[in-house]
């Protein structure tokens, strides 16, 4: 095995290094900035559909009140009862929404997991650069 020989002096090294040092920064940093802009955007979505979820409920409350309305009005059972069971169905469709939103928001990791893990790579190499 043959050894390369570098013939540059030890303020030259340590200028690259610095260099390299500052590159590596700034792209982990990059990197840390897209990793959160795509998780902000996937909660985003979530936070939709929770408000989704909410306008849906709200308009259910709106049938159950017509659905006393109507009882009180009709005095019929059949009509009261079918826009009851309606009221009830549209809340809870509404309710399903609101749920699956706040699942999904619980299971974001906020986090820039890549980041994280290539800080680590880096200060392996790094370490494994000084022995």
């Amino acid at each position: 095995m043959q050894q390369v020989k570098d013939d540059r002096s030890l303020g030259e090294l340590f200028a690259e290094l610095s260099r390299e040092t500052s590159t590596l920064v700034r792209k982990e940093v990059e990197l840390a900035k897209t990793e959160v802009t795509q998780k902000a955007t996937r909660m985003g979505r979530d936070v939709g559909m929770l408000a989704v979820g909410g306008a849906v409920v709200y308009a259910g409350l709106f049938f159950i009140l017509a659905a006393v309305a109507l009882g009180l009005m009709a005095l019929g059972l059949p009509g009261w009862l079918a826009a009851l069971l309606v009221g009830v169905v549209v809340a809870g469709i509404g309710y399903f929404l609101i749920q699956k939103g706040r699942d999904a928001l619980k299971r974001v990791n906020l986090a820039p997991q890549q980041t994280v893990e290539t800080l680590k790579e880096d200060a392996e190499w790094a370490k494994q650069q000084t022995h």
